[in-house]
């Protein structure tokens, strides 16, 4: 008899084991994103911890490249998720079209970004609705734009503060220099 009591108390608490399992969801990784870029990378520039870190997706599915040869640079890169609808989950773009000034509209109610590039100007900020945790960084230097989109981000995790880490690791090599303004036309070398 005692036997069986036994053996029904460990199944029972076999299935109880199981089923908190089942129900028991990870918790976020709060691990910051890193200072310095690092390979691995995804399309050649973006260090594949850091979207790792603040989309929660491990090794995604990855579609984009930048062509660092143009004047000011151009490309994007795009993270999905591996399952279900494979939905994009982070997007950086560069693009050599906007100008300072159209950048400096979209400072209000966002937080400034700091001077990452010499002569940048930018801002981030966290998407008001929660269910998603997305995020923005956007960085003007010259005529070139960057920005960081983070479309999911992790519940948990300082969504804000992600996309301005990746954005100081990946601004510095995509903003090249022929994106930085000319100099002013009053500024002469010295002696003449």
């Amino acid at each position: 008899m005692r036997t069986r009591i036994a053996i029904t108390a460990a199944l029972a608490c076999a299935l109880a084991l199981s089923t908190a399992c089942e129900n028991e969801q990870t918790a976020a990784d709060l691990t910051p994103l890193p200072t310095v870029a690092a390979p691995p990378y995804i399309c050649d520039q973006i260090p594949l911890k850091a979207v790792e870190l603040m989309t929660g997706v491990r090794n995604p599915l990855v579609r984009g490249f930048f062509d660092l040869s143009a004047d000011l640079g151009d490309g994007s890169c795009a993270a999905y998720r591996r399952d279900g609808d494979r939905l994009k989950v982070l997007q950086v773009i560069l693009i050599p079209a906007r100008f300072p000034g159209e950048v400096e509209e979209g400072l209000e109610g966002t937080t400034p970004l700091p001077e990452i590039v010499p002569g940048s100007i930018g801002y981030y900020f966290k998407d008001p609705h929660e269910e998603n945790h997305a995020a923005q960084a956007v960085l003007a230097r010259g005529k070139a734009e960057l920005s960081v989109q983070l479309v999911y981000g992790v519940k948990g995790r300082d969504n804000a503060a992600d996309v301005l880490a990746l954005m100081k690791l990946i601004a510095p090599k995509l903003i090249t220099s022929a994106g930085a303004p000319s100099p002013s036309a009053s500024a002469t070398p010295k002696g003449k």
